[in-house]
């Protein structure tokens, strides 16, 4: 329900608690288990960035073993970078970038490329959207208690 059906209302947890059968207060209580399980990271909005005038763009950089903490410092310290992982391959970092257009996001890479010491990172903005509703099964969608 949370994925994909959730109540745009003044109280989402009293309508979820009224779909379930539990109280508004049961339902907070156990969407922060599941999140304090790890299960769930977070739980937010999801917006068209285009319909709202906003570009965004993959990247990729190259950064030595003892640079990395310096390189994600600098890259999570803009509230525009949206996703970062590490992986294994010769551009072994990765983050997406949003920013109100093109321009704003050159200059973000730029300032991460100089406060990190590192670079050319690799910008890699999409040029066919694939937008694909992903919801993930949970039990045959059955609600299970405990």
């Amino acid at each position: 329900m949370i994925q994909s059906r959730f109540p745009v209302t003044e109280r989402p947890y009293a309508a979820l608690g009224e779909q379930l059968g539990i109280s508004e207060d049961e339902v907070i209580e156990r969407l922060e288990a599941i999140k304090e399980s790890g299960e769930i990271r977070r739980m937010g909005a999801s917006f068209d960035s285009r319909k709202l005038g906003y570009s965004s763009t993959l990247c990729a950089v190259h950064v030595p073993e003892d640079m990395l903490d310096r390189a994600i410092e600098a890259i999570n310290a803009f509230h525009n970078i949206t996703h970062n992982y590490e992986r294994d391959h010769y551009y072994n970092v990765w983050f997406t970038v949003i920013a109100p257009g093109p321009k704003r996001i050159d200059e973000i890479l730029r300032e991460i490329e100089d406060q990190a010491g590192i670079g050319p990172i690799i910008n890699l903005p999409a040029l066919r959207l694939f937008k694909i509703q992903v919801d993930l099964p949970v039990l045959d969608e059955q609600v299970v208690d405990g």
